[in-house]
């Protein structure tokens, strides 16, 4: 946690900041060890948590080398955190009009900006890694129950219970992904050609192709895998989209190395599905970074500036989607080092359920 902090002061300090300010639970928790509703400040005296009074025990409990310090909620807080401050140049994550406008009017200079936690977070440290090696490793017995469990007749609805079941008993819970209204992506047929389908009632029939995105969240960190599969008589064409992605998301691992641009992974894996001339139903990305979020700091894309480094979190998955008829992703969530580190042991062979 310590140094957490004096990476998030050192990147503080690199924009003229003297203070950090979290409103963003996902920060407060990076800062302290607590998630929840409270404000957080760090600067060089170390780190204050501001509390509503119905916070302040699980505060006190589940945060490391922080004082906790009582307040309102709403202006109250603010007063507090202003007080705090006096004549301090801060950095907050909060992009709230009334929020900045608020301390703007007490503190000689306030910034509205993300970078500094997001530089922190971008690269784990070894307490993270076991997290989202755990993480994931829950996600492939996920999987390992698709097998199982998946049939034709049953609902996309319906597997995704059987899922959630299993992945709440053992400390895994949705995301609360702003984008989606369901925790998982369970899409098939041609639901499997829109990357974020939502969960239907629709049934599985013989000959779909199933893609099974499993984005959830462990002691806050969140893992993200996705697997197709087949359900019975697969056609030929889906066979070969199928081999073509799994190829493409190959090349793209073999590309994740420290210092190599983020680009040069997107361009491994665009490059084997352009040659087999899908490369207009290739619609997104070949990845993102993950952590407290499902969508963090690397970007893995066409026109990412950014560079890998060793411990940065990030997925490889490329995938093919043919308008009407079927989808294709194979994803793994990985580590950046030497050599590559795949989090997910499940097969990425094609399963025929």
């Amino acid at each position: 946690m310590n140094q957490r902090r004096k990476n998030l002061l050192k990147y503080c300090n690199d924009i003229g900041c003297d203070a950090l300010v979290a409103f963003e639970p996902e920060n407060l928790f990076y800062m302290t060890g607590f998630w929840g509703e409270a404000i957080t400040i760090l600067d060089k005296n170390g780190c204050t948590i501001v509390s509503p009074e119905l916070e302040m025990g699980r505060a006190k409990d589940e945060s490391t080398g922080c004082d906790v310090v009582k307040s309102e909620r709403g202006k109250g807080s603010l007063a507090t955190v202003v007080k705090m401050l006096k004549g301090k140049k801060v950095c907050t994550d909060s992009d709230s009009y009334n929020i900045v406008s608020s301390l703007n009017r007490s503190l000689p200079e306030v910034k509205s900006s993300t970078d500094p936690f997001y530089r922190a977070r971008e690269v784990k440290d070894a307490q993270e890694i076991v997290t989202l090696r755990k993480a994931s490793s829950i996600l492939d017995e996920m999987y390992e129950m698709c097998v199982d469990e998946m049939m034709i007749g049953q609902t996309e609805a319906q597997l995704q219970t059987i899922l959630m079941q299993y992945a709440m008993e053992r400390g895994m819970f949705a995301t609360g992904y702003k984008s989606t209204l369901n925790p998982l992506i369970i899409a098939g047929g041609p639901n499997g050609s829109l990357p974020h389908a939502q969960v239907t009632d629709r049934k599985f029939k013989n000959g779909d192709m199933v893609v099974v995105d499993l984005t959830l969240r462990y002691k806050g960190y969140v893992s993200d895998a996705t697997r197709t599969f087949g359900l019975g008589s697969v056609s030929a064409e889906a066979k070969k989209v199928y081999e073509i992605v799994r190829q493409s998301q190959e090349a793209g691992l073999k590309a994740v190395k420290p210092n190599v641009s983020c680009k040069s992974v997107d361009d491994a894996c665009r490059k084997v599905i352009e040659k087999k001339q899908y490369g207009k139903y290739f619609i997104h990305s070949t990845g993102h970074g993950i952590g407290l979020e499902v969508h963090e700091l690397p970007n893995l894309g066409p026109s990412s500036k950014a560079i890998l480094s060793k411990n940065m979190a990030a997925t490889v998955e490329p995938g093919i989607y043919i308008p009407k008829k079927f989808g294709v992703r194979i994803e793994d969530s990985v580590i950046v080092g030497n050599k590559v580190e795949v989090m997910h042991k499940f097969t990425k062979e094609l399963v025929i359920v």
